[in-house]
């Protein structure tokens, strides 16, 4: 063994996971410079970053939503 290199018969590359392949999905949105100041309060209190931030925000609205 050669730090992360193992010695084999063969050497043995695993393939790179593809954009997307992780569960996420990246996409651009429009929003209000106030939305964005709050978003940036909120992620300095929490220490959270914005987009994990966005995340949890999304996830909660979704999860409390109804349609009418």
């Amino acid at each position: 063994m050669m730090g992360d290199v193992y010695m084999c018969e063969k050497l043995i590359i695993s393939k790179k996971k593809m954009q997307g392949e992780d569960g996420y999905k990246i996409f651009s949105i429009r929003i209000k410079q106030a939305t964005v100041d709050k978003i940036d309060e909120l992620s300095a209190q929490t220490h959270r970053s914005r987009n994990e931030l966005i995340n949890i925000l999304l996830d909660y609205a979704i999860e409390n939503s109804e349609v009418l």
